[in-house]
């Protein structure tokens, strides 16, 4: 082993392949494993990472499964309410998987200044809402605090304050039409407590963030009637699964349904990412693999004199092709450095300064989210190594073939 060690590390030194006739072909074929790679990191990272961002998007303003009455059919609007004394409420103990539930309810409005107005769903959320999404779409003020006394604090998107000409700390007046038909509208005065931009347009055109108190006063309900529940998993990838459970818990007088049914469109358009990447990644695998497989014909070619000279020293074939198969993956593991050194700092660079662009009315995001996880990086390394060495063992065959009398005698 230490012999066939030297010899192999003999080959791939710099000196001994600088001037030879296999030095460009093996630095092509170095190159062509680092785009590779590097490839397949970019399209792995960005895929995901936009498809993680649109669902949280989705998510932050739905939640993952939505619970409501059977005769409000999912829309923006309560109109029939439903008690908050249920089993799974405030906690859904009864199935694994589910992190938080909350109760929510919407009503359509217009908020009205001097000179413009602006058709809204004022969504009305309580003390146990989870506002660790906005957190994050927060660009200018507060997140209004909603457990303790009523108030009339709102949270409104950047698309809304620039229509409106509406800042923090404005005051605004927003007028519902009552449940029964009335034909006088009631109105509310609100409080501009925070601007929010998730990028995400369709929701970002429509939702204003209220206290629920003002909805239930709105539609003259009691304060254990709400409009719906969003319940929120720990794993999206169960989220069919856990959505199945909760329909069948919540018994015949409650319906659920899950973002991935209420938003089926975009939902199907992400699971296009998926088929994408895969077929990224065997094309690079592919292409790198046939440039090992010519880089090491060409290194056996060269060395074929050497191969006669070690058979005649006794060596067997199988020591031979260990020493061009570990010369070839010295030179994928040079490519796989180099690779995830580029790579990961391309979508470092992406991550932190976000100088790639995206339009939201396409792609729900204003940047190019990428998503950085060691799992998949290794996953992908062992992957390419495996691959590779498998697709090096067909042309290292051709030693097999070569007799020694033969290869001294090969100019």
């Amino acid at each position: 082993m230490n012999f066939e060690y030297f010899i192999a590390k003999r080959i791939v030194s710099a000196k001994e392949y600088k001037n030879s006739i296999s030095s460009p072909i093996i630095k092509i074929a170095i190159l062509s494993i680092v785009i590779g790679f590097v490839t397949m990191l970019i399209s792995i990272a960005s895929g995901v990472g936009l498809q993680n961002k649109i669902y949280q998007k989705v998510s932050a303003f739905n939640g993952d499964i939505i619970i409501s009455n059977f005769d409000t059919n999912f829309s923006d609007d309560s109109q029939n309410p439903i008690s908050t004394i249920q089993g799974f409420y405030p906690t859904f103990n009864s199935i694994k998987g589910i992190q938080h539930i909350q109760a929510t309810a919407s009503k359509g409005g217009v908020i009205r200044t001097a000179n413009k107005f602006e058709g809204v769903v004022v969504k009305g959320v309580g003390k146990d809402y989870d506002w660790n999404y906005f957190n994050e779409f927060l660009i200018d003020g507060s997140l209004p605090d909603y457990s303790h006394l009523l108030t009339n604090k709102i949270l409104i998107s950047e698309y809304t304050s620039t229509r409106l000409n509406l800042k923090v700390g404005d005051k605004l007046n927003t007028f519902f039409f009552n449940s029964d038909n009335s034909k006088l509208p009631r109105s509310r005065s609100f409080e501009v407590s925070g601007i929010y931009n998730s990028g995400f347009n369709e929701f970002d055109e429509k939702f204003v963030i209220a206290d629920i108190r003002h909805i239930q006063r709105l539609n003259k309900w009691s304060e254990n009637e709400i409009g719906s529940y969003e319940v929120f998993v720990e794993e999206f990838s169960q989220i069919d699964q856990i959505g199945n459970e909760v329909y069948n818990e919540v018994g015949s007088f409650l319906d659920s349904q899950t973002i991935k049914e209420k938003y089926f469109s975009i939902f199907k358009w992400l699971e296009l990412f998926d088929f994408n990447i895969i077929l990224i990644i065997i094309i690079m695998i592919v292409v790198a693999g046939i440039n090992m497989i010519t880089a090491l014909l060409v290194l056996i070619l060269e060395r074929t004199q050497m191969i006669g000279i070690i058979k005649a020293l006794g060596s067997s074939n199988k020591s031979v092709r260990k020493i061009f198969i570990y010369n070839a993956m010295y030179v994928v593991g040079i490519g796989l450095f180099w690779g995830n050194l580029i790579g990961i700092g391309l979508l470092l660079i992406q991550k932190y300064f976000k100088l790639i662009k995206l339009d939201p009315a396409i792609y729900y995001v204003s940047e190019a989210p990428v998503y950085i996880a060691i799992d998949y990086i290794l996953l992908l390394n062992v992957g390419t190594l495996i691959v590779c060495f498998s697709m090096l063992l067909i042309p290292s065959y051709i030693i097999s073939k070569i007799t020694p009398v033969r290869a001294i005698r090969f100019e």
